[in-house]
């Protein structure tokens, strides 16, 4: 059996019977604890279902994300890029000493 297969089910828990002998479990107390197991194993049912509703969605945007065509950034030329630079110096110039350097 795989270590990830469920072995019982909520009802199968519900309705196991034990045998009672003289000095037995306390039938009240065993019943309490398998109900707050069947109430867990509920919330894992549910959480599994949701993730696995989750990745299967995110597997469509990934196939979806992998068949579009790759857009191709262009690289920008040397002199565009220095004058970027200057242009953004130039404007930190006039905030850092005012319109006075430029007077």
């Amino acid at each position: 059996m795989n270590k990830n297969e469920v072995r019982f089910t909520a009802d199968e828990i519900l309705n196991k019977e034990f045998k009672s002998s003289m000095r037995g479990y306390n039938q009240d107390e065993v019943d309490k604890f398998l109900d707050a197991i069947i109430q867990d194993y509920e919330a894992f049912k549910t959480t599994i279902a949701k993730l696995e509703k989750e990745n299967a969605q995110l597997q469509r945007e990934l196939k979806k994300a992998n068949e579009r065509p790759q857009k191709q950034v262009a690289a920008p030329t040397v002199g565009s890029t220095n004058y970027d630079i200057l242009q953004r110096l130039s404007n930190l110039e006039k905030e850092v000493f005012g319109s006075k350097l430029y007077e």
